[in-house]
């Protein structure tokens, strides 16, 4: 999902079909415009408001409808240049084949800002010390909401969007698609399970005593998955990440030919290894563990992890 807050749907303007509408949005600055990602995100404002707020805008992937529709419906080809047999055109189809996913983080504050700006990104080994008298403190002093979390596990909000529950209050979950999947392409699958218990923050806090928790929602995250989308358990890549956007135990399902961001070496945890690590090794494995962080340039962490105490 995208931490650390909850994005939520533009509301400030609606038509006369109660759909929003993105009419009087002053830009600010473009924070990131990837082409590989096809995605963007804007600072600005709404008009009539004091209040920042960011944009994110990522182009959705072809469905098979979709393409259906588009080489079967009124698109028009402007072409652009031939050569022998190979032709290149602009294609210009219906707006309903071009819908791209908007979500709205409002009020943005500096620290959201600075999350989804453009910035160098630098590896850094965080040792278990480090992690006790500096990442940890550093946590305890931030005020990250994490309330949009705690509205899931309470049914307050996207309860509708839940794929599976399992109620338990220390080895439940709820397991949701994550925002960046629309839930159309079945090879973009992202879903993320949330842990009930609200006191594991991340792999960090995992040890024995937490083995059925992790070993539930793999199996029964897994199986519903499988019920729901027909995808089998080897076409799935389910992770943690360290260090993770939010700080409550959660867990990333994603099918095996997506290449998400977060999958790489240095970032991601597979949740088999984690079991292993904790089962086969040492009870406190990750608790002692030397562990690589990826920060960026501007998150105030970085200087406190370089230097010493």
């Amino acid at each position: 999902m995208e931490p650390p807050v909850k994005k939520q749907m533009l509301e400030e303007k609606e038509d006369k079909n109660g759909e929003a509408n993105l009419n009087g949005f002053n830009i600010i600055k473009v924070l990131l415009n990837d082409a590989k990602s096809k995605r963007v995100h804007v600072h600005g404002k709404f008009k009539g408001s004091d209040e920042d707020a960011i944009i994110t805008m990522v182009k959705t992937p072809f469905s098979e409808e979709s393409i259906k529709s588009i080489l079967t419906s009124d698109t028009t080809l402007t072409l652009e240049f031939q050569n022998d047999i190979y032709g290149q055109h602009s294609a210009h189809t219906n707006p309903e084949n071009n819908i791209i996913t908007t979500q709205i983080i409002k009020p943005a504050t500096e620290k959201h800002l600075m999350k989804y700006g453009d910035q160098k990104v630098f590896l850094l080994n965080e040792s278990a010390e480090d992690y006790r008298t500096k990442t940890l403190p550093y946590l305890t002093n931030q005020k990250f909401s994490i309330n949009w979390v705690y509205n899931i596990l309470d049914h307050k909000t996207e309860s509708e969007r839940i794929v599976y529950e399992d109620p338990d209050k220390k080895n439940g979950f709820i397991l949701l698609p994550d925002l960046k999947w629309d839930g159309k392409q079945v090879t973009d699958l992202y879903l993320v399970a949330i842990c009930h218990c609200r006191d594991i923050k991340s792999i960090r806090d995992l040890n024995e005593n937490h083995l059925p928790l992790l070993k539930n929602i793999l199996n029964k995250g897994v199986e519903a998955i499988k019920s729901k989308y027909g995808v089998e358990k080897n076409e799935l890549r389910v992770y943690f990440h360290y260090q993770p956007s939010y700080y409550h135990l959660h867990v990333h399902f994603n099918h095996i030919h997506y290449d998400v961001g977060g999958i790489s070496v240095g970032k991601a945890h597979l949740l088999t290894d984690v079991i292993d690590n904790i089962e086969n090794i040492d009870s406190s494995f990750y608790g002692k563990k030397c562990l690589p962080v990826l920060l960026r340039e501007q998150d105030p962490l970085l200087p406190i992890l370089q230097n010493p105490l």
